[in-house]
């Protein structure tokens, strides 16, 4: 069963982070393009991992690339549109 926008708070929204970052750890790929591209440095992530900051950064990373999103809302049985809106909850910007 898909989680709905709708009933998202900001603890399912940081799970959500948390389960998208687990994604892109599973893959040594994914999480190499990931801290390429965000700049987070690998000894960053365990005192990181639970910072606004790093969720957003890896919702908005997941946003940037629709094939990744969709992979990642498929395996975690999300719906791909709570991404943004589980962004906005967590760093309390508007898409």
């Amino acid at each position: 069963m898909q989680r709905s926008r709708s009933r998202l708070d900001k603890d399912c929204a940081e799970t959500i982070a948390l389960q998208a970052f687990a994604y892109l750890a599973a893959d040594a790929q994914r999480l190499s393009r990931f801290l390429s591209l965000t700049g987070i440095e690998p000894g960053q992530i365990r005192a990181e991992a639970n910072t606004a900051e790093f969720q957003g950064a890896v919702l908005d990373y997941l946003m940037r690339d629709e094939s990744l999103l969709l992979a990642f809302s498929q395996e975690a049985a999300i719906d791909p549109a709570s991404i943004g809106h589980a962004h906005t909850l967590i760093t309390g910007m508007a898409d």
